[in-house]
């Protein structure tokens, strides 16, 4: 193919050569024109495969970042159960423990402090008239049997 294209090219060559001037002019205005077309649509498909590239590359980091947001939605909901679980046990923990309190005071109210009304006063102490005497106590004639 590149043997075809130099022996083109100096066939034009020659053939430009013995040309008149005028056909010369305006091939050379075809050759820019079409170079410039060339140049044109070569720029637009560099472009469009540039606007191309640019698109697959968004797709892909757009369906990156919806996984990714997928999974921190995922590990997020995670903890939160974990988290809710934890706080489930503690509230059943302190239930629990409220309820011991609970019936730890009600055993405790068989030990309740005196007030001051139910502590004896000075006139409620005995004294030593109140004490018996060798007299009050019982002998053995004072005891009831079963034959009297």
């Amino acid at each position: 193919m590149d043997k075809v294209k130099k022996t083109a090219g100096k066939v034009v060559k020659k053939v430009v050569e013995y040309m008149p001037e005028p056909i010369k002019d305006e091939i050379k205005d075809t050759v820019k024109d079409k170079a410039k077309e060339k140049f044109v649509e070569g720029i637009q498909d560099k472009a469009e495969d540039a606007t191309d590239k640019l698109e697959d590359a968004k797709d892909e980091g757009s369906e990156k970042l919806h996984d990714k947001a997928e999974e921190g939605k995922e590990k997020a909901q995670d903890a939160l159960l974990k988290v809710k679980d934890k706080i489930g046990n503690v509230v059943e923990a302190g239930e629990d423990f409220q309820e011991k309190i609970k019936s730890n005071q009600n055993d405790k109210d068989d030990k309740k402090i005196k007030g001051v009304s139910q502590i004896k006063g000075v006139s409620n102490i005995k004294s030593y008239k109140d004490v018996k005497s060798s007299k009050d106590i019982k002998s053995s004639n004072d005891i009831k049997t079963m034959g009297s």
